[in-house]
């Protein structure tokens, strides 16, 4: 009798390590699609700006994602020497790391990513004066005859770093923050480029940039794989 027992119980742990052994979690896999509303924030707010830009992903592997964005943008830059508006189209592409680990069935990311960004862009120079250094004998030169440069072009390299978290069943909010360096670019004759379409402000003695984003986005599940 006691050995029927032993025998049995042996059996029944078996069985449960089986059972336990089978369970496992699916991890999603599909692409992800947003909207900066960021942008769309700022241009209800701001008057000399406006913008909108499409953002999308798609998992490879369990941390690893293909990540791209592309977007509109019209600026209007005034200050007491010029008054110039730019416009164009960007389209940037790239990677993203997610480097959190997730608990069981949570999707969220915290990521650093990286991108090649490309513009396309016009510059309306609306009026502009020049500045004279000897101003007690002559008068500034001024000009409000608008001119137009366009087929403007600029390439540059970017790194990201980011969160996205899930919200509710694949809908996702996520902050991010941009470090860009440009690589090339054509300028008009006479000045320089003061904004340039995803890149955003240039600045006078270098190529770097700065950017961030404010996005929300829906993933389209189209697969699972096992955790």
């Amino acid at each position: 009798m006691l050995l029927f027992s032993v025998s049995t119980n042996a059996q029944n742990d078996s069985i449960v390590s089986t059972i336990n052994d089978s369970i496992k979690i699916k991890e999603k896999y599909g692409l992800r699609l947003g909207a900066d509303i960021g942008k769309l924030i700022r241009s209800s707010v701001d008057d000399d700006y406006s913008g909108f830009e499409i953002s999308g992903d798609f998992r490879l592997k369990k941390r690893l994602y293909i990540a791209g964005e592309i977007g509109i943008e019209e600026k209007k830059d005034d200050n007491n020497y010029l008054n110039i508006t730019t416009k164009g189209t960007y389209l940037k592409a790239g990677i993203d790391y997610n480097m959190y680990q997730n608990w069981l069935d949570m999707d969220n990311m915290i990521y650093s990513g990286f991108r090649i960004g490309a513009s396309s862009f016009s510059h309306t120079l609306n009026s502009y004066q020049t500045y004279n250094t000897n101003q007690y004998w002559e008068t500034q030169f001024s000009s409000n005859q608008p001119q137009e440069f366009n087929d403007l072009t600029a390439i540059w390299v970017e790194l990201i770093l980011g969160i996205k978290a899930e919200l509710f069943n694949n809908l996702y909010m996520g902050i991010n923050v941009q470090l860009k360096g440009l690589v090339s670019q054509t300028e008009p004759n006479n000045f320089t480029n003061i904004y340039i379409p995803g890149f955003n402000k240039t600045f006078d003695s270098t190529k770097i940039g700065v950017g961030y984003g404010y996005t929300i986005a829906y993933r389209i599940p189209l697969y699972k794989k096992d955790k």
